[in-house]
C-alpha cells in the first residue's frame, strides 16, 4: 500500500459526501494532519446486509456493476491483488482498539421503485422513507436515484450522503443515497472518468467497466460505505466538528493511487485489454476504482497501488 500524509481538506457534513474530488493535496503537505478520533459511539458490526432500492429506471448492466462491488467486499475467491476485499479490510484498524468486531457486508435484497413513488424531484427528507422500504435490522439500505431524478443539492453541494433511521443505535438502520452521474454532473460526481468541471483540463480516465457514470457511482458507494460503518450515527470515527466531519474516505478526496495531486488521481493500474484505469480486483473478473482510506496508524491516506 502507498501512504499519503494529507492535510485537512474542505469540511464534510456529517451525512454528506462531496465528491467533486479532483482536488486533494496528495504528497503536497508540510505538517502531519490530525488523526481521525474515535468518539466512543457505536460502529456497525456483525453480518450486515446491503440492500439496494433502485429508484427509477436502471439497466441490468448498471445494477450488476454495483452489486458485484458489494459481493467483492467479502468474497474470498478473488486471489489477485490488490482486491476490493483487501482494500475494505484496511478499515479493520478502526475496530481493533474498540473491542468491536469487524463487520461482514453481504448483498441483500433489491427493491425496484420504477413508479417514482415520491416523484422525480426529491428533497433530502424524502430519502429516509424511501430507504425504510428495505430491511431495518442489521442493514445498510442503499437508495440509488436514476439519471432522470433530481435530488435536492445533487451536483450543487453533494454527490451522495449517509444517515440513519430513528431509534437507538441497537435497532436503527443505516442508509446511503447517491445519484446517477451518467448524465447529471459527471465532471463532479464521476471524476476521474469524466472531465472535471473545474480545475486543470486533463483528459478523463477510461472506466474499468466501460461506463463512466456507473464506475463513478462505485467510487461514491465505496466512500459512503466506509463512512457508514465507521461513523454510522455521528459518534464514531471522524475528525473535526460533528456537523462537518472528515470520515474514513472523505478525509482523502481525489486520491486513488501513488503521488496523487490536484487534478491527478495518482498512478493506477491499466487493463491491457482496453487501457482502462483501476486499482482493485473484484468478483466475476470485475475491475474497480476505490478511493484511498485514512490509515489511523500511518496518519495519512492509504491507497491500494
Amino acid at each position: 500500500m502507498t501512504y499519503f500524509r494529507s492535510p485537512l481538506f474542505v469540511p464534510f457534513c456529517l451525512i454528506i459526501l462531496f465528491l467533486s474530488a479532483p482536488y486533494s493535496y496528495g504528497d503536497f503537505v508540510e505538517d502531519s494532519p490530525p488523526n481521525l478520533t474515535y468518539h466512543d459511539g457505536a460502529l456497525l458490526t456483525g453480518t450486515i446486509t446491503v440492500n439496494f432500492i433502485w429508484y427509477g429506471n436502471f439497466t441490468e448492466s448498471q445494477k450488476s456493476i454495483l452489486t458485484d462491488f458489494i459481493v467483492s467486499l467479502s468474497d474470498g475467491s478473488v486471489k489477485t491483488e490488490p482486491s476490493v476485499a483487501s482494500w475494505w479490510k484496511t478499515l479493520n484498524k478502526y475496530y481493533s482498539n474498540t473491542g468491536i468486531s469487524f463487520p461482514t457486508l453481504t448483498l441483500g435484497k433489491q427493491i425496484t421503485d420504477s413508479s417514482y413513488s415520491h416523484g422525480d424531484s426529491l428533497n433530502i427528507s424524502d430519502i429516509p422513507p424511501i430507504a425504510s422500504r428495505g430491511p431495518q435490522k442489521n442493514a445498510i439500505n442503499v437508495v440509488v436515484t436514476s439519471a432522470d431524478v433530481g435530488v435536492e443539492g445533487f451536483c450543487i453541494s453533494r454527490c451522495g450522503l449517509h444517515g440513519s433511521g430513528p431509534g437507538s443505535s441497537m435497532n436503527r438502520f443505516t442508509y446511503i443515497w447517491f445519484g446517477n452521474s451518467s448524465t447529471q454532473c459527471p465532471g463532479q460526481c464521476a471524476w476521474p472518468f469524466s472531465q472535471t468541471d473545474d480545475g486543470p483540463p486533463t483528459a478523463p480516465l477510461l472506466p474499468p467497466n466501460g461506463q463512466a457514470g456507473t464506475d463513478g457511482m462505485v467510487v461514491n458507494l465505496a466512500s459512503l460505505l466506509a463512512g457508514t460503518c465507521t461513523n454510522p450515527f455521528g459518534d464514531g470515527y471522524f475528525q473535526g466538528e460533528p456537523e462537518t466531519p472528515l470520515e474514513a474516505a472523505t478525509a482523502c478526496p481525489g486520491i486513488y493511487g501513488k503521488k496523487a495531486f490536484p487534478g491527478y488521481a495518482g498512478g493506477l493500474l491499466l487493463d491491457p485489454t482496453n487501457n482502462a484505469s483501476y486499482n482493485a480486483h473484484g468478483v466475476n473478473g470485475r475491475l474497480f476504482l476505490v478511493p484511498a482510506l485514512y490509515d489511523l496508524s500511518m496518519f495519512g491516506c492509504a491507497t491500494t497501488v
